[in-house]
């Protein structure tokens, strides 16, 4: 069930949210490490705006939300969704300057000349910051997912009914819930 609740999670958050690539299946059948899983189409993008990755970031949290909503409490099953939000919060900010606080700065090293020192490019202070601003940013993300699922709290519900029964799930089930929600 949790799983189910997990998976539906992000179903419903990428059928919500403006800029995540187009949902294809998803299911519960758990298949090597993964327990369950979404698949989407990728867009082709050679750029992504701030918005756009914290979408995807969004999206990528609505698994572990829909499992803080429905059971009041969270599991380990989102391990690799933290890993990629993670990893594109630290590139929004130190890679590619689309932080506020920490502005139009960019750490990448494209000539490799910092992997040749054995310092950071930046200063201990600005290490701090920039952890700071990565756990802002997960933290606001995630608030966001729970607050996008408590409104569509009736489609999580019926999503992850669907997959309990059906255990995969296309894209059109997922459109047909909203619809019938609609009607």
């Amino acid at each position: 069930e949790i799983i189910a609740y997990h998976e539906a999670g992000h179903a419903v958050a990428r059928h919500m949210l403006p800029n995540v690539d187009a949902l294809v299946k998803v299911s519960i059948i758990p298949r090597g490490r993964s327990l369950g899983a979404n698949w989407y189409l990728p867009k082709e993008r050679n750029i992504m705006t701030r918005q756009q990755i914290l979408d995807k970031m969004c999206a990528a949290l609505a698994g572990r939300a829909a499992e803080e909503l429905t059971f009041g409490e969270i599991s380990s099953g989102a391990l690799d969704d933290l890993e990629k939000v993670t990893k594109m919060a630290y590139t929004m900010v130190s890679r590619y300057g689309l932080s506020e606080s920490i502005g139009n700065i960019s750490f990448h090293d494209s000539t490799g000349e910092y992997q040749q020192s054995f310092q950071k490019p930046y200063s201990e202070y600005m290490g701090k910051a920039i952890d700071q601003e990565v756990q802002r940013i997960v933290e606001e993300t995630y608030q966001r997912a729970k607050e996008l699922l408590q409104e569509e709290k009736g489609s999580l519900r019926n999503v992850a009914e669907l997959l309990k029964e059906k255990e995969i799930i296309q894209k059109k089930d997922v459109e047909n819930v909203f619809t019938k929600q609609t009607v």
